[in-house]
């Protein structure tokens, strides 16, 4: 047991990483909760057709995810390494990454926004009144919400780059004003309070992208006002130039990891494709739902995140044994933690789909997603956990393999075929579907125990 469980110093120090995360995180998702009702009581529709158009930028956030991470495995490691030169030529890095894909990311929202939106869209328990209704409402919310692909890009490249150096709190404070200006002018412009126009779906998204470029200020600010904490912001564009074998090594590594990213956030919203081939309800359903459970999952991501920094660190100093010591108790204080949430979800099922404007079914369908996901969070608290442990070590590759790989090659077929040649309810459906993952726990039990991950991927590079 003492392999698995911490003393009090070793978990204050996870939490001095993970809790400002987990705010962080959490708020933003309890007001995305606030926004899903807002508009959840404007009507089915509405809320349908913001569901579909975050599941389509969900793709674009996991990329962007993807490629700064890549960098911020080197990030970590040369600052546990004491290299400040390192860590801002990873910075760099982010930055060119970031603008080219919000670049590619706006064209082709723009070209095939629509032909995306309607792949969603079927006939089953809807009306073509109601379908051409969530297609409005999806492609007026995707059209504003492209105003804010930049700011939310250069602002994950920030933030990323503080927290690889142990500054976790500023990210989560900008994270906590942008989400209350976003729930405030959320109400004022989907209502039309106080004078304010009443502009519903397209309201909403004006509220996010204002709340992004608020965000974005105020890390980007602190950031170069605080040189003395965070010594990389010291001259990081007094030169852009990168050294060319570090952008072939971040490249090498960080190829299959945004690849992965693409493809596992892709994967996803084929999944969502399958189940909405069980009607619009099904989509109504999953977007509470999903909006409800991510407020929970606030812990086990937080902690994948805890895992990212403090194992990637050690490695970075060499420390191997330390690091394999500190990821087994990360792991084990993840699950046990889930397995506690996950039942408190369970329990609260029933009262979160009561606050929406919908129908019976839709809220039956909520209820019964939300409880699959509540006895699946250990489940996902594990490979998540797995995932960043791999990842600390520079294993790209092999995360690439453990991600998308099987998304891609077990899950997705598995969904494809239960929605098309099978009659199951979609909630029968959607249980198979997130069971199939315990295959994967096994696989990543299996390589973390093996310790294939523990490599320091900085060692060669030069002061």
């Amino acid at each position: 047991m003492s392999k698995l469980i911490g003393d009090k110093k070793f978990y204050g120090s996870v939490l001095k990483v993970a809790v400002p995360i987990m705010i962080q995180n959490g708020i933003s998702n309890f007001v995305s909760l606030l926004d899903n009702i807002m508009i959840g009581r404007v009507g089915t529709e509405q809320m349908s057709g913001i569901a579909i158009v975050n599941q389509l930028i969900f793709v674009f956030n996991l990329a962007i995810f993807g490629a700064l991470s890549a960098a911020g495995i080197f990030g970590a490691q040369f600052y546990g390494k004491g290299d400040h030169e390192g860590v801002r030529h990873a910075m760099r890095f982010k930055l060119y990454v970031t603008l080219g894909l919000v670049l590619l990311g706006v064209l082709a929202f723009l070209s095939f926004g629509d032909q995306l939106i309607l792949l969603y869209l079927h006939d089953e328990g809807g009306t073509t009144q109601s379908l051409d209704a969530a297609l409005q409402y999806g492609r007026t919310y995707l059209g504003v919400m492209l105003v804010g692909l930049l700011p939310f890009g250069l602002e994950e490249a920030y933030a990323s780059t503080l927290r690889e150096c142990g500054e976790t709190r500023l990210p989560m404070l900008a994270g906590i004003v942008a989400v209350f200006v976003n729930l405030g002018f959320n109400y004022l412009l989907i209502y039309g309070k106080f004078g304010f126009p009443k502009l519903g779906v397209a309201g909403a998204a004006i509220a996010t992208v204002i709340s992004r470029y608020v965000q974005m200020l105020i890390v980007i600010w602190w950031t170069h006002a605080n040189v003395k904490k965070v010594p990389f912001a010291e001259g990081l564009y007094r030169s852009l130039a990168i050294p060319a074998s570090l952008v072939g090594r971040i490249t090498v590594k960080g190829l299959p990891l945004m690849v992965n990213e693409i493809l596992w956030a892709a994967g996803m919203a084929v999944l969502n494709q399958c189940y909405s081939l069980r009607g619009l309800d099904a989509i109504a359903g999953l977007n509470i739902a999903s909006t409800i459970t991510n407020l929970f999952n606030v812990v086990f991501i937080a902690m994948g995140s805890a895992i990212s920094i403090m194992v990637g660190q050690l490695l970075g100093a060499g420390k191997m044994e330390e690091a394999k010591d500190t990821d087994a108790k990360l792991i084990t204080f993840s699950v046990l933690s889930c397995v506690g949430l996950g039942a408190v979800l369970a329990l609260l099922s029933p009262l979160f789909p009561m606050f929406y404007k919908t129908s019976d079914q839709v809220r039956a369908l909520a209820t019964g997603f939300i409880r699959v996901g509540a006895a699946c969070m250990p489940i996902y608290a594990f490979m998540h956990a797995s995932y960043f442990t791999l990842r600390s070590g520079g294993k790209t590759l092999i995360t690439f393999c453990f991600d998308s790989v099987f998304l891609w090659l077990v899950s997705t077929p598995v969904a494809f075929y239960l929605s098309r040649y099978t009659a199951l309810p979609i909630l029968t459906l959607y249980l198979c579907v997130q069971l199939i993952d315990l295959i994967k726990c096994v696989i990543g039990f299996v390589l973390v125990k093996k310790g294939v991950w523990l490599h320091n991927i900085v060692a060669r590079e030069q002061e």
